[in-house]
């Protein structure tokens, strides 16, 4: 900012087990936002090392962040976005295309994730048709659609009402059940409970680092 430097996060010593559920929760301005775009390879870091999935990421070029995030990462965030006017079969290939992936294994792949998010019966919905419990899901099913390492959600449940984010929360944990890393960021305590691993953020620092046994929480 000018000739000020502002240290967003600093000192964050942190490694994330494969298949681990972690939830990150801090006030506004503790470095949450900083940290996820750091985690999601749309930032690099001035200082430090970042390791994903055993690549040293931080010192990728821009075109080699892109591949590492349309394979490596699944992005899931509190406005859907999707394209208003593709179907939800559509918006899921989206990434296949992106990959290079044909045709034919982009239709299978994407109709498989609508299936494992309970969609099926969806495939030729465009998102105005659907509640935004059903908008979320094809966002989760998109994002997992190349099969990545680390599936960030950003409040995932902050535009759902509570019955429709608990059926959220409880998808992501079946999800974290087969196996699938997930940390996701939110202001909701009910939200983190769902996680095994809660960080707290507070000034750019991990002011604390809690692993649990995560509860099936009422939203």
């Amino acid at each position: 900012m000018g000739s000020e430097t502002v240290r967003a996060v600093r000192g964050i010593d942190l490694i994330i087990e494969r298949g681990e559920f972690v939830s990150m929760m801090g006030p506004s301005g503790s470095g949450k936002s900083t940290f996820m775009n750091l985690i999601g390879c749309l930032d690099t870091p001035t200082d430090g090392q970042f390791w994903l999935n055993g690549q040293l990421v931080s010192e990728l070029t821009d075109n080699q962040l892109a591949r590492v995030r349309n394979q490596e990462i699944g992005f899931v965030f509190q406005t859907f976005n999707l394209l208003p006017r593709s179907t939800a079969l559509q918006n899921v290939e989206l990434p296949l295309i992106y990959a290079g992936v044909n045709a034919r294994d982009r239709d299978r792949r994407a109709r498989e994730k609508l299936d494992l998010v309970g969609l099926s019966d969806r495939l030729n919905h465009r998102p105005p048709e659907l509640s935004g419990g059903q908008r979320q899901r094809v966002a989760i099913a998109r994002a997992l659609v190349n099969e990545p390492a680390l599936l960030l959600a950003d409040e995932p449940t902050g535009n759902l009402d509570s019955e429709t984010g608990r059926e959220i929360m409880e998808g992501l944990r079946d999800l974290n059940a087969t196996g699938q890393t997930i940390l996701l960021v939110t202001h909701e305590r009910e939200v983190a409970d769902y996680t095994s691993r809660q960080l707290h953020l507070r000034d750019g620092v991990i002011e604390t680092d809690t692993r649990r046994v995560a509860v099936a929480a009422t939203l």
